[in-house]
C-alpha cells in the first residue's frame, strides 16, 4: 500500500479533530478526500507529511512509519499545504533551486518540473509577479522535485479562475498516470473529474470510502425536473409518492427529488393526467457528488 491509516485520532484540547480513522490508498490511485471545514482533512495530511504527530494509531507511507522513519517518509512524499508556502521576491527557477538544495537533487530536475508543470512561459519571472494558478503550478514542482511516488495536495485549486481549474486538474490527472495522489478539496466537479476514489470525513470520522461509481450505483436518490403547462399549487405537488423534496425552479418547473428504487418517471406522469396537466418537458437529472457529500455530511 502506498498509504496505510489505522485508527488515527487526534485531539486539540477537548476537541477531537480525528477519531479512529482508518484506510489505505493502493499505489497509482488517485483519492479524493471530502469533507466540511474543520472536519480533520489537513489534520490527517500533517500527519502523514509528518508535519504533526497523531495521539495514537499508526500510519505509514510507502511501508515507512510515519514516527519512527520521518525521513523516509519525507523523502517518498510531495507535499502542497492548502496555503502554498512561497518565497515571493525569489525567481522562479532561483526557488525550484534553493529546494533542489534542501533534497539534495541534481539542478537538471529543475527543467523537468518546470516543463511538467507548465511553467516554462513564466519560468523568468519572481514569483511575487505570477497568478494564483502559476503560483499553485511552481508549488507543485516544488513537490515534484525530488519526484515522490506519493503527492498529497490539500486544496490545490482554491481561488482558481475556471481556465486556471481546468489547467491544475489536467496537470494533477496527468501526475497521477505514475503516481499515487491522494488530494482534498472542496469542489466537487475537480473530484468527479480526477479521482477513482473517494474518502468522506465528517467531525473527524470517516463516513464513506469508495469507488466514484459505485457511490453512484448504491444511491436510491433520484432527481427529476419536469415543466408542466400549468401552475400547480404546492400541496398538489406534495401528494406524488415517494417524493423526498421538490422545489420550484422557475414558474412551471419542478425539481423533485425522490427516494425509491423504481423509476419515478411514470409516477409523475401519472400525476400529470390525475391533475389535468400535460408535461412539457421531464428529464432524469444524476445525482452528482455534491449531493451525496451534502446527504453524507448533514448534522
Amino acid at each position: 500500500m502506498s498509504i496505510e491509516v489505522v485508527n488515527i485520532s487526534k485531539n486539540y484540547g477537548a476537541q477531537k479533530a480525528l477519531d479512529s480513522v482508518s484506510f489505505s490508498v493502493k499505489k497509482g490511485e488517485i483519492v479524493g478526500f471530502l469533507g466540511p471545514n474543520g472536519a480533520g482533512k489537513s489534520t490527517l495530511m500533517k500527519i502523514l507529511t509528518t508535519y504533526i504527530t497523531s495521539d495514537s494509531g499508526t500510519a505509514t507511507v510507502n511501508g515507512n512509519d510515519v514516527i519512527a522513519n520521518q525521513k523516509a517518509v519525507q523523502l517518498s512524499v510531495g507535499y502542497l499545504a492548502e496555503h502554498n508556502p512561497l518565497y515571493l521576491d525569489l525567481y522562479v527557477r532561483e526557488y525550484l533551486a534553493f529546494n533542489a538544495d534542501v533534497y539534495k537533487v541534481a539542478k537538471s530536475r529543475i527543467e523537468e518540473v518546470i516543463s511538467l508543470t507548465g511553467l516554462t512561459p513564466e519560468s523568468h519571472k519572481k514569483i511575487g509577479q505570477l497568478s494564483k494558478g502559476y503560483r499553485q503550478r511552481v508549488g507543485i514542482a516544488t513537490a515534484l522535485l525530488h519526484n515522490p511516488d506519493v503527492l498529497i495536495l490539500d486544496e490545490p485549486t482554491t481561488g482558481l479562475d475556471p481556465n486556471q481549474l481546468v489547467e491544475i486538474r489536467d496537470l494533477i490527472r496527468n501526475i497521477g498516470a505514475d503516481k499515487t495522489v491522494f488530494l482534498s478539496t472542496h469542489i466537487m466537479q475537480e473530484v468527479e473529474a480526477i479521482c477513482d476514489r473517494v474518502i468522506i470525513i465528517n467531525e473527524g470520522k470517516i463516513v464513506t470510502d469508495k469507488k466514484l461509481d459505485k457511490i453512484f450505483s448504491e444511491t436510491k436518490e433520484q432527481v427529476i425536473e419536469v415543466e408542466f403547462d400549468f401552475k400547480i399549487e404546492e400541496e398538489a405537488i406534495k401528494r406524488i409518492p415517494h417524493l423526498k423534496s421538490y422545489k420550484n425552479t422557475h414558474d412551471m418547473t419542478w425539481e423533485l427529488t425522490f427516494e425509491s428504487d423504481k423509476d419515478m418517471r411514470p409516477a409523475v406522469f401519472d400525476f400529470a393526467h390525475d391533475n389535468g396537466l400535460k408535461t412539457l418537458q421531464l428529464n432524469q437529472k444524476n445525482k452528482n457528488l455534491e449531493a451525496v457529500f451534502r446527504e453524507m455530511t448533514r448534522k
